[in-house]
């Protein structure tokens, strides 16, 4: 038998390494296919409108100071008058202009509310809270037929005295 040369044989006991450059590859587009798709979830399941917005500030309060009100209120045992003031808070500048322009309405439709209290309803705070929201329903009526109504939010007493 004839022996094969020693480099020969070398090359014949060596293990052959393969190359990893494949499973390096597969592994590297493996990850890249569940990030993706990781990320597509998440962006597709966040609530509508939360993507890209920002939020704003909020808009500073607009208020219209009213003028004193001086009225008899209901007689229950002896005649007894409210002196009161308050601020309405609307929600923009517009409204603000509606108000003024209509200011002798308002306060018409006001001094006729005011005047039809009881002291003992409009002394707790209960009562209050009742009569803020009656006015904030005066206010709100339109003062035209087929108008907008006015967008008036709160009413904030600056002064109430019953005597």
């Amino acid at each position: 038998m004839a022996k094969a040369p020693p480099q020969a044989e070398a090359a014949a006991e060596a293990p052959v390494v393969k190359s990893k450059k494949p499973l390096f590859l597969i592994l590297g587009i493996v990850v890249l296919v569940l990030g993706g798709g990781s990320a597509g979830a998440w962006y597709f399941t966040q609530p509508k409108g939360a993507q890209h917005t920002k939020a704003e500030p909020p808009k500073p309060p607009v208020f219209v100071n009213l003028d004193a009100f001086t009225v008899n209120l209901q007689s229950e045992d002896s005649d007894k008058f409210l002196q009161t003031a308050f601020t309405l808070q609307v929600k923009d500048d517009a409204q603000v202009e509606i108000i003024k322009l209509h200011l002798p309405q308002v306060r018409s439709r006001l001094l006729l509310l005011l005047s039809s209290q009881k002291a003992s309803d409009i002394l707790t705070p209960d009562g209050k809270n009742k009569l803020a929201k009656e006015i904030i329903a005066q206010v709100n009526k339109p003062f035209e037929p087929k108008a907008t109504p006015q967008n008036v939010t709160g009413v904030f007493f600056t002064s109430f005295v019953i005597q």
